[in-house]
């Protein structure tokens, strides 16, 4: 009685919480928008309310997560078919294929079916996935093959399974959020923000989405770097590129992470665990004040650990791709990984704008040349971020690569809205608020093919434009205020 006494608001919020996320796994048809954008609307505003009453009861939060990925246990994806593809890679692994070798396409015009379920497999991935080389990685085709493994022919125990190890990789990153939060003297509650939101648990955890596998080991490896384990971060930093490529984007921007700072504060030296993680970690940005009497730590740029610390990913990467090595994987995965730049189209922004300049000038659709100029663009950002950066710590690593992801995003043909979820995990230990912002407004790219059943194939690009108003509307705003507050702050 006393438990509910004085958790009785939370306690209905979380009742009123789980009613809506089963509506969403069991009784929701993507194509009924408005009941899709009414639910999710409905799951954030209960989100919001859960964080303002539950206050700092970290168990509670973390309890209610955890319940609310449970409701999805026994759910088929009712808002991407990619996991068709994952139970198709898992199988052929159990029956001793290279799935980067063959499409199942490839199979299905033969009439030949490798593995169980073939035909209702490939219908349900559809044409455009089935007729394409897997992308997926070492870590995640191992994902695929102890799904395999443990549900034999049940689609319904592919999708639990897969479940079950996206489900255990969000209570990893928790736990490594939250001690990586600490350590930077944020607030714990902030890991919520990610843990708890409806689009995590919706795109991760109900649609079967893996980058919360990349996501649990990238966060993973910046709290080892934190503290001082480089070399174990290196490694975990690999499993990350091995479940998606995206970790690579943020390479150059460990280049100054080993120079080190000049002056250490006495109240830092308190707040790290031991003397190696004094000595191999840069100093905390937010402590970094050189008024404060402190010890002087002089070092020049230690090129020789970065050089370790970039072979060691080398190699790992190196030796999970290994078992799939021959010269047509390296053909049909470098051409597969081309399409998303070169063929695809959706939920663009900046890209829609020159496709549209390229329209005017050319009279056609120029995504193969603006598709490898953005690649380019994206990359000198990302090395001129990494230079310009003067003092490098845990959170400005971090506020850069958020930075560097978002440019990424801006400038990609192909937006799926998934691909937010790196960038909302970063944002919890920085001044951003943008990309939470973009985690509610995405649900509007379910939009895009509104006009699906009408003579207009198109997306709706009114639609887009709403969405990309409202994340470009609040960037600007996170960067006026992180201004003001360096103005008024300059050690922040």
């Amino acid at each position: 009685m006393q438990f509910w006494k004085f958790n009785k608001i939370p306690l209905l919020l979380t009742c009123v919480s789980l009613f809506f996320y089963w509506l969403f796994a069991y009784d929701l048809i993507r194509t009924d928008y408005t009941k899709l954008i009414v639910l999710y609307s409905l799951l954030w505003l209960v989100f919001i309310l859960l964080l303002k009453y539950t206050k700092d009861n970290i168990r509670f939060l973390t309890a209610i997560a955890f319940i609310c990925r449970a409701v999805f246990i026994l759910a088929i994806p009712n808002l991407s078919q990619d996991f068709y593809r994952f139970i198709w890679d898992g199988r052929m692994l159990l029956e001793g294929f290279n799935p980067y070798l063959y499409t199942p396409e490839s199979f299905i015009q033969t009439q030949e079916f490798p593995v169980a379920q073939a035909e209702e497999l490939y219908t349900g991935m559809g044409q455009l996935n089935g007729s394409h080389f897997t992308n997926y990685p070492p870590i995640n085709q191992l994902s695929f093959l102890i799904t395999g493994l443990f549900s034999g022919h049940s689609i319904l125990g592919s999708a639990i399974v897969l479940r079950l190890l996206i489900i255990a990789a969000d209570l990893g990153t928790l736990v490594f959020g939250k001690r990586l939060l600490k350590k930077l003297n944020i607030p714990t509650k902030n890991i919520f923000w990610y843990i708890l939101n409806p689009f995590i648990i919706i795109e991760l955890t109900g649609n079967l989405h893996f980058e919360g596998v990349m996501i649990f080991f990238l966060v993973w490896s910046l709290y080892l770097l934190h503290s001082g384990k480089w070399k174990w971060a290196a490694v975990v930093f690999a499993l990350s590129i091995s479940v998606k490529l995206i970790p690579l984007l943020f390479l150059p921007l460990l280049i100054l992470w080993f120079k080190k700072p000049s002056v250490i504060s006495s109240e830092v030296e308190k707040s790290f665990d031991n003397k190696n993680e004094l000595d191999n970690r840069p100093l905390d940005c937010a402590r970094g004040d050189k008024s404060m009497s402190g010890r002087a730590q002089s070092r020049p740029f230690e090129t020789l650990k970065l050089l370790i610390f970039n072979a060691i990913i080398g190699i790992t990467t190196l030796i999970l791709f290994a078992p799939f090595y021959n010269s047509e994987f390296l053909n049909n995965y470098a051409q597969t990984v081309a399409l998303w730049f070169q063929n695809f189209e959706f939920n663009a922004s900046i890209y829609y704008v020159v496709r549209e300049i390229g329209y005017w000038i050319t009279g056609y659709n120029e995504i193969a040349i603006i598709g490898k100029t953005l690649p380019v663009l994206v990359f000198l950002f990302v090395l001129g971020l990494s230079f310009y950066t003067r003092r490098i710590c845990t959170k400005t690593l971090i506020t850069n690569m958020l930075l560097a992801f978002s440019f990424y995003l801006f400038l990609s043909t192909t937006i799926h809205p998934w691909y937010i979820a790196t960038l909302l995990i970063l944002s919890v230990f920085t001044n951003y608020k943008f990309p939470l912002v973009w985690s509610f407004v995405i649900i509007l790219s379910y939009l895009a093919y509104i006009n699906l059943n009408k003579a207009d194939k198109s997306e709706n690009l009114w639609i887009i434009a709403i969405e990309y108003f409202v994340v470009y509307s609040v960037l600007i705003w996170d960067i006026i205020k992180n201004r003001s507050n360096k103005k008024v702050n300059p050690e922040s």
